[in-house]
């Protein structure tokens, strides 16, 4: 799969049955400069119908190479896998809309003419049409391999955006807002390069409460559950909403984004009083995110997952392991659908 925060394509080869999801290898293969690039002008409004197949077209071909340079890799024939999930691109996600709707891309078809391999893919849409708002779907999957656990978890996946998961008597889970986006969009912009690793930048910055204030007051961070967002939410005019007419050095903007991140996600862990709170995704590598959520929350312990930024891929290999069984995905009290569903299209 291929996140929010457009950092490459992570592919992950697992074993899958009833009870165990077993990660055997797992590759990140990279996203050209250009097609990234040419993604984020489509997300920004800049497109035609002709940009959206052409990328379509040209997201099927990277999936394709990115299974094939694992399977190269570990010497794997392609015979020997039963199915590939594919999640796709997301290019906008509006579940909440007059005409609600998700959209992913990267076609299918050609992953599965060029691999030889069945592919299972489309999985939001049927939880759209079922009145869900299509994400997150993490939850499930956090549900099957974390509800041994004797203990109150909730688990947090820090990507492009975050999403909590709530693990009891009823699932819960649902976008806590803004996970690195709004940093790596930061850094880009004013550093040249994709990330802030370990957040160095972020840290040689000062908080601006004033700005942190205005931002966390967004509507989003008020609404009830359940709820979703994406890069048509928090984006760069959202920012630049909150910064025009002012004054900032970039890195206090960093040092602030950083904290809206920590004190978004810190809020929601602290509202169900779990005494472990998991953390995974690629945010989970920030490790001054990760103090400030520690310190924002000290009566929780804070532990990282064991392959933490392979955790998302990995959902959606267990999604496709449930659709190739034509089982139902118990994700309605996550999203909101009317019911729970098999989901995911099948390309044999």
């Amino acid at each position: 799969m291929s996140g929010t925060s457009l950092d490459g394509v992570d592919v992950v080869l697992c074993e899958i049955d009833a009870n165990t999801c077993t990660l055997l290898s797992s590759l990140e293969y990279p996203m050209p400069l250009e097609l990234k690039s040419d993604i984020l002008s489509m997300i920004d409004g800049k497109t035609t119908l002709v940009q959206v197949g052409q990328i379509d077209h040209r997201l099927g071909v990277l999936f394709t190479q990115a299974v094939g340079a694992l399977l190269i890799r570990e010497n794997i024939d392609a015979s020997g896998i039963i199915a590939i999930g594919l999640h796709g691109q997301t290019l906008w996600h509006e579940p909440s809309g007059e005409y609600p709707f998700s959209m992913q891309l990267g076609d299918a078809n050609i992953v599965t003419a060029k691999t030889g391999i069945p592919v299972v893919a489309d999985f939001r849409r049927k939880d759209v049409a079922l009145s869900g708002q299509g994400a997150p779907f993490a939850p499930a999957f956090h549900e099957f391999i974390f509800s041994n656990i004797n203990a109150s978890i909730s688990v947090v996946n820090i990507g492009g955006m975050a999403n909590i998961t709530v693990l009891g008597e009823k699932l819960i889970g649902y976008d806590t807002g803004c996970g690195n986006v709004l940093l790596d969009m930061w850094i880009a912009e004013h550093q040249n390069v994709a990330y802030d690793k370990d957040g160095a930048w972020a840290q040689s910055g000062e908080v601006d409460y004033t700005l942190l204030d205005a931002m966390m007051a967004d509507d989003y961070f008020l609404q009830p559950y359940p709820k979703s967002t994406g890069r048509e939410k928090f984006n760069k005019v959202w920012l630049q909403h909150f910064l025009q007419g002012t004054t900032h050095n970039p890195e206090d903007v960093q040092r602030t984004l950083l904290e809206l991140t920590a004190l978004s996600i810190s809020n929601e862990v602290l509202k169900f009083n779990t005494d472990v709170a998991l953390l995974c995704g690629g945010g989970a590598k920030n490790s001054f995110l990760i103090e400030r959520i520690k310190a924002l929350m000290p009566n929780v312990e804070v532990a990282i997952v064991q392959n933490a930024d392979e955790i998302e891929a990995m959902t959606f290999a267990w999604l496709a392991y449930k659709r190739i069984h034509k089982e139902v995905v118990n994700l309605k009290d996550v999203t909101g659908a009317s019911d729970n569903a098999v989901l995911g299209a099948v390309y044999e």
